[in-house]
C-alpha cells in the first residue's frame, strides 16, 4: 500500500507540504522552494518520504541522523500529512508503519516524532501506534536561522 517517493513526486509533495503549513497557520517558503528542496533531498540516503502506492494524498517525511545516545541512527518523522478529505482512511497508519520499516532498514534504531502540545488528535494517533508521550512535562524546540547571521 506504500512506496518510497521519487524526485518525480516532488511537485505534488511540495504542494501538499505547502497546504499542510497553511492548514495549521504556519508560514511556508512556497511551492517552488519546497519542490527544489524535496527533489534534492530525495537523492540523499539520510532522507526519504513514504507515500501511498496509488494516490498521492498523504506522505511521511523522515530524516536520519547519528546520535550519541543511540548505537544506530535516529529517524525523525519531520512531517506526516494526509489531505483533509482522505483522513481516517488508514493512510497515516500505513505511512507510519512503512516509515518505521524503512528507517530500520537504513540503520535506525530509534524513531522520534515531535508533536505540538495542542495537537491532541496527533497525540492519540501516535499513542495508538505505540508512541506515548515520553515525558508528560513540557518540551520545547529552540530554533534559530543561522544562515548569513553572525553568532
Amino acid at each position: 500500500m506504500i512506496r518510497l517517493a521519487t524526485p518525480t513526486d516532488a511537485p505534488a509533495l511540495a504542494i501538499m507540504l505547502d497546504d499542510f503549513n497553511k492548514e495549521f497557520g504556519d508560514s511556508s517558503p512556497g511551492v517552488d522552494f519546497l519542490n527544489n528542496r524535496i527533489s534534492t533531498l530525495l537523492q540523499k540516503p539520510e532522507f526519504f518520504i513514504v507515500v501511498p502506492n496509488e494516490h498521492l494524498v498523504a506522505f511521511g517525511l523522515v530524516t536520519l541522523r547519528p546520535n550519541v545516545w543511540s548505537p544506530g541512527l535516529i529517524a525523525v518523522l519531520d512531517e506526516l500529512y494526509t489531505k483533509p478529505e482522505h483522513r481516517n482512511q488508514g493512510f497515516g497508519s500505513e505511512i507510519l508503519k512503512g516509515a518505521i520499516t524503512e528507517a530500520n532498514r537504513r540503520g535506525a534504531t530509534d524513531f522520534a516524532i515531535e508533536v505540538d502540545e495542542s495537537d491532541t488528535n496527533a497525540h492519540r494517533f501516535y499513542a495508538r501506534h505505540s508512541f506515548p508521550l515520553k515525558n508528560p512535562e513540557y518540551a520545547y524546540i529552540l530554533w534559530r536561522d543561522i544562515s548569513d547571521k553572525p553568532t
